[in-house]
């Protein structure tokens, strides 16, 4: 190895990890290149690494089974968590700098819950942490919020981030398929693990906007602080309602300076299909970043895959590399500040919205007025009603539309709604999303 030439373990040969050696392998002349000096994997680790194909050029490359081997070797000085999970990811990145291993990690979920106290002790061992591919694989919105728009003041941020959903959402308005087709679909085609809770109950995304909102507004925010729903309960005619009113349904993750505080929220809500991330289909990824001097900006791209994934591992060496040679680990925070602050969460019912509520009823005589009655008792207005001809009476869908409306007050009245025998099922409620 040459002297400026730089050392990586590789830990995990998934999806990820494979895309990550075969982006290593095959642009290495372009990286040495770019950087001045080359990136020379020294030892990969996997379970079952023995059965793992390694690109041709790194055939010769030390393969074990054993990741302490890798944290420990002396010719490594970065090493790329690519497992996955919490547990013996975090396992190797405390021992990687306990032996003064700069880190490279794909781990949204490790990096959501415990980033900021990981980040601190690398600095204090005076080695550098980053975590670019661990939100949106393909773009880059770690850097950009990091470095790229980082000397404006951000006042929201709305994503698409994750890409399971946004397929299974997509795939219900294009085809009319209900939402168990489309999830065996999305399993079917690997987007979908075989327990999807993750990506449809909208942990995955939780964890992703943990990350992007420490990023924005510098505050140390773990998921549980993020108010979270999932996507389960999305039907088809959920869409043709929502085109009525020129609008779609997406799995919207959402950070929003208020006067109250920072407001953080992932569910499901209704967009204007006129807004660029209503035309966000398939598993793509897309964040919308509203600044308070340089306005709106969109970062679009694919938010998984070995290739995506792995140009963002790549880069993240890169950087690194850059830092262990020509510069210092403490130039640039992964986190964008300096230090974080200490978040306080805003509870998401004091924001004030208009609202979706769709109903199934048994259809019978006075409904309307009994449900008109509870929102008048808390002072919600309607703005419409609306029904698309069903031949069932039994299981009757109708939507009414509220007018911006506090959620506490929204939410006192579906609680009182749900004891109404006429209910087939209880009211789905759909933030309408005005800002974007």
């Amino acid at each position: 190895m040459a002297e400026l030439d730089v050392g990586v373990g590789i830990i995990g040969l998934g999806n990820v990890g494979s895309g990550t050696l075969r982006i290593l392998a095959e642009n290495a002349d372009q990286i040495s290149l770019k950087l001045g000096f080359r990136l020379n994997v020294e030892v990969v680790c996997s379970r079952r690494v023995e059965e793992k194909i390694l690109p041709p050029q790194l055939a010769h490359v030390r393969r074990t089974r054993d990741w302490r081997e890798v944290v420990s070797d002396p010719r490594v000085e970065i090493v790329a968590e690519l497992v996955g999970g919490t547990d013996v990811a975090a396992q190797i990145i405390d021992a990687a700098i306990e032996n003064g291993k700069s880190v490279v990690t794909a781990n949204k979920e490790l990096m959501a819950w415990r980033g900021a106290e990981i980040w601190e002790r690398a600095i204090a061992r005076g080695i550098n942490l980053a975590m670019e591919a661990s939100v949106a694989g393909g773009i880059p919105i770690h850097a950009v919020l990091r470095e790229g728009i980082s000397g404006d003041r951000i006042t929201a941020l709305y994503g698409i981030l994750n890409g399971t959903s946004n397929y299974i959402l997509t795939e219900m308005e294009q085809y009319n398929r209900p939402f168990e087709e489309a999830l065996a679909e999305a399993q079917r085609l690997g987007y979908a693990e075989a327990d999807p809770s993750a990506d449809i109950d909208g942990w995955d995304a939780r964890s992703k906007l943990a990350i992007l909102a420490a990023l924005a507004f510098g505050e140390r925010i773990i998921p549980s602080d993020i108010y979270t729903e999932g996507i389960r309960r999305i039907r088809p005619v959920d869409f043709q309602y929502a085109h009525q009113l020129r609008h779609t349904i997406r799995l919207l993750c959402t950070a929003r300076q208020t006067p109250e505080g920072l407001l953080l929220s992932v569910r499901p809500a209704l967009i204007p299909q006129s807004t660029i991330l209503a035309s966000v289909r398939g598993a793509y990824n897309a964040v919308w970043v509203r600044g308070q001097y340089g306005h709106d900006t969109f970062y679009y791209g694919q938010g998984a895959g070995p290739l995506p994934t792995g140009v963002a591992v790549v880069s993240d060496l890169m950087r690194v590399a850059r830092e262990i040679r020509r510069g210092s680990p403490e130039r640039v925070s992964p986190f964008a500040h300096e230090r974080l602050g200490e978040y306080e969460p805003i509870p998401i019912t004091k924001q004030r919205r208009p609202f979706y509520l769709r109903f199934r009823v048994n259809d019978r005589p006075g409904i309307l007025a009994a449900l008109a009655s509870i929102l008048a008792r808390r002072q919600i207005s309607v703005e419409a009603v609306l029904q698309l001809p069903c031949e069932s009476k039994r299981d009757l869908p109708f939507v009414i539309i509220l007018e911006p409306s506090p959620e506490s007050a929204v939410r006192d009245a579906l609680a009182e709604m749900e004891q109404l025998d006429f209910l087939v099922e209880p009211p789905l409620a759909l933030p309408i999303e005005p800002g974007l």
